[in-house]
């Protein structure tokens, strides 16, 4: 497999060098002794792809072995469902798989960085594993930062997402709006404005572009009722100047001679990082 996104190992954790043309490590495992990972990333299937894939598989068979892990009397999916799958649909008895020896943590990691190699999660999906990893295994950010290769702020933006109103959430599963829609769309106060937005987004087949801009116009008239243009430029200047030490969003809400300050995080790990920054 190309790694096109420089994730972690990829199935070069799960299957080491060489061991890919190594016939000894592949093993025929009826279909009906395999069950799918319940933690498995990927939620959704396109049934069209399925039956190509199936069609394909009943003359060419599984080029492919999937990944398994032994699992009381069964076998669980670590990498390869969507081929299990079709599999079925082309009516084979059994597959060709490796198995390997992981723990619960490992198949997660794993079926994460194929699935993400593969480019086959939606930004929800993706968000929705990060959180997982979390909050399940205790991970940090920068732990998962450093298993799959990809930045902090990335996975940080990544889980921002889910923050949004389940209706946009599913436009994103769905495909209807981006990751950077949705990431234009956070700078949206409430839900109500938020929906419209992305409303407007899917009508009008607005690009991100738009949408930021949409976006700052909104957040810009909003301040503009609030303070005086003078005034309003000097609380933008604070809130970078915070922005850039905390390393993440602040917004300043000043009225006459009083306000407050709001410190956006989006997890625990990042609460107690902001909360170092602060203590020191």
């Amino acid at each position: 497999m190309i790694n096109k996104r420089g994730l972690g190992k990829g199935l070069g954790a799960l299957i080491p060098e060489g061991e890919e043309t190594n016939q000894n490590s592949i093993v025929e495992i009826k279909i009906t002794d395999i069950e799918a990972n319940d933690k498995q990333p990927r939620r959704a299937f396109d049934d069209e792809a399925l039956i190509e894939l199936a069609e394909s598989i009943k003359i060419h068979g599984v080029v492919q072995p999937i990944i398994v892990r032994k699992l009381g009397s069964s076998y669980q999916i670590i990498a390869g469902e969507r081929r299990w799958r079709a599999s079925r649909l082309a009516g084979k008895k059994a597959i060709p798989a490796i198995v390997k020896e992981c723990s619960n943590l490992e198949v997660m990691e794993l079926a994460l960085i194929e699935n993400l190699q593969r480019e086959d999660l939606n930004a929800i999906e993706e968000a929705m594993a990060y959180k997982s990893l979390i909050e399940e295994y205790d991970m940090t950010q920068e732990e998962i930062s450093k298993k799959i290769g990809k930045s902090r702020p990335a996975i940080a933006n990544s889980l921002r997402i889910l923050q949004l109103p389940e209706e946009i959430k599913n436009m994103i599963a769905e495909g209807k709006i981006s990751q950077g829609h949705a990431r234009a769309l956070l700078s949206i106060s409430g839900d109500k404005k938020q929906i419209e937005m992305a409303e407007k987004i899917i009508a009008n087949q607005l690009n991100v572009r738009q949408v930021e801009k949409m976006a700052k116009d909104i957040k810009q008239k909003k301040k503009k009722d609030v303070l005086p243009n003078a005034f309003q430029i000097e609380i933008n200047q604070l809130e970078e100047r915070l922005k850039t030490a905390l390393g993440t969003k602040v917004t300043i809400q000043h009225k006459k001679n009083k306000g407050r300050i709001e410190i956006e995080y989006y997890s625990n790990e990042e609460l107690d990082r902001i909360l170092d920054l602060l203590e020191n």
